[in-house]
């Protein structure tokens, strides 16, 4: 729970007035029916400590990922795995993209944080130069946030794995944050290369993939199993709750769920961009669920009194005022999100 802090992250809609949330990049759909049902099934058990092994999830995650079973390590969130693995590794220099994901360096305090900055005029793209950044700063850690966020884009391929091996050579463990690659329809998982390289660990959840964000449900993939252990020693016994555990089996099992999703947000995403584009804001490529925009400071207030909110993305490194990011949500929703866009005056807009 934070404590006298403000909340740094978007999908907080307990404070009154907010009618659409597009704060929040969770999938549009929201949870499938199947893990709905599970989660009400587990009141029956509710009396029971949760398995500290989670050996049906993992089993159920290693089965949806390929992997072997011993390569995952359940948490309460992707948040918790972050920090865990902070905790567990406590290096002295570390790096991490500007702009990306605000919780990386946030358990690291006391550490030397070195940032690739991400260029606005190439889309913010990150290409074959942080190749070369790696290979000159030789941090004990880099945080790879891909696709990207908030940006919303996906690393190529090819140059994510020469990444991967550059970091190798430079004795840099990669944490991969690959929590959107489920919803992404460019870019492809460091999956294949776990069991090659011993400095590689991937994080997912459960939370945007699956729209499970209230249960609080990630995992980690690595073949270093001396890694895992210290990650895992750094989180809590009972730390992934019954309820959970029983919805993310029951997620994994749901199907054509993520085709589905990744279909809509292929239709939606581009005509969402174009009516932004329209009405005066400006746009960035994306190829998740959220386009990051850019459009006068008061944009947020503006929306907000309209009942709509999006995500400041003033906090991020790299960006500042008049940067925001939105969801791709629903047909109705992305139209109710550009019409109250194009009803609000249009100083609000001006982002030069």
């Amino acid at each position: 729970m934070l404590y006298e802090s403000q909340n740094p992250h978007g999908g907080d809609i307990y404070d009154g007035g907010c009618v659409l949330d597009f704060s929040a990049n969770v999938n549009p759909f929201g949870a499938p029916e199947e893990v709905v049902r599970a989660y009400l099934d587990a009141a029956n058990v509710l009396h029971l400590y949760p398995d500290p092994y989670c050996r049906k999830l993992t089993e159920a995650i290693a089965a949806f990922e390929g992997v072997p079973r011993e390569y995952v390590l359940c948490g309460a969130g992707a948040a918790e795995l972050i920090y865990a693995f902070a905790h567990a590794v406590r290096p002295g220099r570390f790096a991490e993209l500007a702009p990306t994901f605000a919780e990386y360096s946030l358990p690291l305090a006391g550490s030397r944080r070195t940032a690739y900055a991400l260029s606005e005029a190439d889309g913010f793209a990150a290409g074959r130069e942080l190749i070369r950044f790696i290979e000159s700063a030789r941090p004990e850690a880099f945080f790879l946030c891909d696709p990207n966020n908030p940006t919303g884009l996906a690393m190529d391929p090819e140059t994510k794995l020469c990444l991967l091996d550059a970091c190798a050579r430079a004795g840099t463990l990669l944490f991969a944050d690959e929590c959107f690659m489920d919803l992404s329809d460019a870019g492809a998982s460091l999956k294949p290369q776990l069991s090659r390289y011993e400095n590689l660990i991937i994080l997912k959840a459960f939370t945007k993939s699956f729209g499970m964000a209230g249960l609080r449900l990630g995992y980690v993939l690595s073949g270093n199993r001396a890694l895992m252990r210290a990650v895992s020693r750094q989180t809590q016994p009972w730390n992934v709750s019954a309820p959970a555990q029983c919805a993310g089996c029951a997620a994994l099992g749901c199907g054509g769920f993520l085709e589905k999703t990744r279909a809509l947000i292929r239709t939606e995403r581009p005509k969402l961009a174009l009516g932004l584009e329209r009405a005066g804001l400006k746009t960035y490529p994306s190829n998740v669920n959220f386009l990051l925009l850019r459009g006068g400071r008061d944009l947020g207030t503006a929306l907000e009194s309209r009942g709509v909110r999006l995500r400041s993305c003033a906090n991020f490194d790299g960006l500042g005022p008049g940067f925001f990011r939105t969801a791709v949500r629903l047909p109705n929703e992305n139209e109710r999100l550009i019409k109250a866009v194009t009803s609000i005056p249009e100083v609000c807009l001006k982002w030069q």
